[in-house]
């Protein structure tokens, strides 16, 4: 797998008006240090890099601007790229204004957080005057659909976004919020919510598609993954069609693919390297990894239920 690993943090906590427990947050001081760390030790700014840094901390709402401030520098110091989460339902919008005199977008651009090494995940409530900022600094999007549905967040302006000249890719957010995370079932619910939202032209198949695969590439400044073509790297995956379920989809295979029910990759090839073949995973012992998944699971579980979370 080609890993972009978010150094994720959290600094202020509901005693300062911030929105996690203060058990969580952390001292700037010691998340600056470890971004500092972790981007020397692991970044590959290559062409064709396996493993790449991102500094991201969390949110507007859960850092303060002197970490947004300095993370942006640190950022560029070391050439990685910067995520965090913005405009994501109208209670950030409410915060942004009544904490910053701003709204997301604009404290976004008065923190340094635009620009072609950043994207911001959700968007969801970004307006008309954000969309244009974005679309003019080269600013990306990562637009999680499960997501924001599970959360009620509403259904961010992806064609909007797209007609503006925003780069979009797909995000999944994390497990608290999407227990799929399956990237093809991604791709469909952005389409259907898409169409909900602002009508039957609003999405096709391919365009979906293509936000799921050159979008994100474009949303992660790279220009050597999304596309099968000489010079690229050597990512790919493949569908096996033949079964019930893609049933007299073949005279449009994308169409089909996007549309019937999400399938799991039958073959999968990252880096040239065989990591799926006919359906199985030869990387690692599935079944000892879910067994020791499952009593993490419970442990945790166990221990949010005793002590009272």
């Amino acid at each position: 797998m080609r890993f972009h690993a978010a150094r994720g943090s959290m600094s202020v906590g509901r005693s300062k008006g911030g929105l996690p427990p203060d058990v969580v947050v952390e001292d700037e001081a010691d998340i600056l240090r470890d971004s500092q760390r972790l981007v020397e030790q692991y970044h590959d700014g290559s062409r064709h890099a396996m493993l790449r840094m991102v500094l991201a901390p969390c949110s507007p709402f859960s850092v303060s601007r002197d970490l947004m401030r300095e993370s942006a520098v640190m950022a560029r110091h070391y050439g990685v790229s910067l995520h965090t989460h913005l405009a994501e339902n109208d209670n950030d919008i409410a915060y942004s204004r009544e904490k910053f005199g701003l709204t997301p977008a604009q404290y976004a651009e008065d923190l340094g957080w635009v620009g072609h090494d950043v994207w911001h995940a959700h968007c969801v409530k970004l307006d008309e005057e954000g969309i244009a900022l974005f679309a003019r600094t080269g600013t990306g999007v990562a637009h999680c659909p499960c997501s924001n549905m599970r959360l009620a967040s509403g259904i961010a302006p992806v064609r909007a976004m797209r007609d503006a000249g925003v780069k979009v890719g797909l995000g999944v957010d994390g497990s608290a919020s999407n227990d799929g995370a399956h990237m093809l079932g991604e791709a469909r619910q952005a389409l259907l919510l898409q169409r909900v939202g602002f009508g039957p032209a609003a999405m096709s198949a391919r365009e979906a598609l293509e936000i799921a695969t050159l979008g994100g590439a474009r949303v992660l400044n790279r220009d050597d993954i999304g596309a099968l073509a000489p010079g690229m790297s050597a990512d790919f995956v493949a569908f096996d069609m033949s079964g019930v379920g893609f049933a007299g989809g073949g005279h449009d295979p994308v169409a089909s693919l996007v549309f019937c029910t999400p399938a799991n990759v039958a073959t999968s090839v990252i880096n040239g390297r065989v990591v799926v073949r006919d359906g199985q995973l030869l990387t690692a012992d599935l079944p000892v990894v879910l067994s020791r998944h499952r009593q993490l699971a419970r442990t945790l579980f166990e221990r949010a239920r005793d002590s009272g979370a």
